[in-house]
Order: structure tokens, then C-alpha cells, then sequence
């Protein structure tokens, strides 16, 4: 390795096992255990389960704004999808992450996007969006940014807990989960003052294998979503679509921009950038 140049592409205080073992492991642990109160999401009632004892006097509580569909896509189709992205390159991320982005530059913190490299989606997922646009909970969706990541246990992959800019992405994140199961972690720092919970709580949220997952509402813009690394047990491949905000569409701010873009995105001849 060239002197100065990083083994990975992990900044501030992110990680992946690859940079773990040239930091002391003090530096990487916080120094007191919290208490956190463990919830199961049930997809069937939509309620958040109590899992752990230490919550036991509140068994369940209504979990909104979480939409899971099982078998989105075929064992064919994952085969197919997954041989064209390992055809294109996969960029190092952080936290042990590779991705391959399909969606406009954008500075958030300046809040400017710039069309300028944007080719659209990729071929492949025309029809995935067709589908997608058929779920009633789907219903006028028009992404205009796919990412796909690349998680492996050998890297020690993981994304920290996060809430998805809501100045540019609109209401619905849409993700398709591949190659592997996994767990979304939701999470509430502040606790649940409402039902007792001072604490921080977690809602788990088991993604199936090829299934279809969305977020909105509460679980979109209250609670963080993350997948941490004792729940990526083999390699996982997710592609994660964003549609526009209410400033981007007919009547906002900038709806002339954000018309471009949904023309650029949909006219399905993206190459990563």
C-alpha cells in the first residue's frame, strides 16, 4: 500500500474490520453499556413486540409506516440482477460498503443538484419499477436515484443508524433486499416517553431474502434505520430507490428541475457514476 493512501474508505468515526485492526480497540468501543428496550416488528399486525424482559410491562405498540413485501423478485431475476451490477464497478464505502450509484451529484449542505453525468437507471430495473409502481402503497412513485450496496461479513459491512435527507428524497424509501436475509434495526434515542420508555428503542425489522421493503411516515422522518454488523451473516445486496420531495414536484419551488430529472431517471439508461 502507497504511504498516506487509506486501506478502506471509512471516515470520522465510521469502521469496517479492515481499519479495525490498525486502531486499538478501546478507540472503537464506547465505554458504558446503555440500556436499550428491544422490540420485534410483526408485519402481520404492524405492532412493534416486546423481545427482552427489561420491557416486558409493554408488549407491543403500533409500528406505522413500514411496508414489506415478500418474493419482489425471483430467484432468476436476483441471479440476473446481481450478474449485471458485479459487471459494472463497485466503489468502496464506508463501513466496510461497496455501492454503485445511479442518480444526479448532490451537495446537501448547499442544498445544490447537478444533473450534469446523470444517465438515469439502469436498464435492468424498468421493470422492478413498473412492479414497484403497481403496490398500492407504491402507487405514482418515480425514483429518480438508485443506489446499490454491497455488504459482506468479511469486511465487517454495516450502515449506522440515519434518517435519509428529506430537503431532495420525498416520502418513500424503497429497498430491495438480496442475496441474504437481514435485519433493519430501527431506532428512537430519545426512548418513548408516551408508553414509559425513557430509554433508547430498538424495533427489528427481519428483510427476507428478495423481498421488497418500504419506509414512510413515522418510520421515514421520526425513527433511524440502520443494519448493523452482526446482522450481515453473508454477502447482501441491496438496491435502495428515493423519489423526489414536495419541492421538486409540479407545484414546488423547483419543479422545473425536478421534472429533468424524473425524464433523465426514467428513460432507464443509467451507467453508475
Amino acid at each position: 500500500m502507497a504511504p498516506g493512501v487509506s486501506p478502506c474508505a471509512c471516515k470520522g468515526v465510521r469502521r469496517c474490520l479492515v481499519c479495525e485492526k490498525l486502531k486499538r480497540k478501546e478507540h472503537l468501543e464506547a465505554n458504558e453499556p446503555k440500556i436499550v428496550h428491544r422490540f420485534l416488528y410483526d408485519p402481520e399486525t404492524g405492532l412493534a413486540v416486546c423481545k427482552d424482559a427489561a420491557a416486558a410491562s409493554f408488549p407491543s405498540f403500533p409500528f406505522p409506516g413500514v411496508f414489506l413485501r415478500d418474493d419482489f423478485v425471483s430467484e432468476e431475476e436476483e441471479e440476473m440482477l446481481i450478474s449485471a451490477m458485479d459487471q459494472d464497478v463497485w466503489n468502496e464505502s464506508q463501513s466496510g460498503r461497496r455501492k454503485q450509484d445511479f442518480g444526479p451529484k448532490v451537495n446537501f449542505k448547499k442544498r445544490k443538484v447537478r444533473v450534469g453525468g446523470f444517465s438515469g437507471l439502469p436498464a435492468l430495473s424498468r421493470e422492478l419499477v413498473l412492479r414497484m409502481q403497481r403496490e398500492p402503497s407504491l402507487s405514482g412513485f418515480q425514483p429518480v436515484e438508485q443506489c446499490n450496496l454491497d455488504y459482506h461479513p468479511q469486511r465487517g459491512s454495516a450502515i449506522d443508524p440515519h434518517l435519509d435527507d428529506s430537503w431532495l428524497w420525498g416520502e418513500r424509501l424503497v429497498t430491495v433486499n438480496m442475496l441474504s436475509s437481514t435485519t433493519l434495526t430501527m431506532s428512537l434515542e430519545q426512548g418513548l416517553p408516551e408508553l414509559g420508555l425513557a430509554e433508547e428503542v430498538h424495533v427489528a425489522v427481519r428483510l427476507p431474502r428478495r423481498s421488497l421493503v418500504v419506509l414512510y411516515g413515522e418510520a421515514r422522518h421520526r425513527w433511524k434505520h440502520a443494519i448493523r454488523r452482526e446482522d450481515v451473516q453473508e454477502r447482501r445486496v441491496c438496491s435502495t430507490y428515493r423519489e423526489l420531495s414536495a419541492e421538486f414536484l409540479p407545484g414546488g419551488q423547483q419543479a422545473e428541475l425536478g421534472a429533468q430529472l424524473v425524464n433523465i431517471a426514467l428513460s432507464f439508461q443509467g451507467t453508475p457514476i
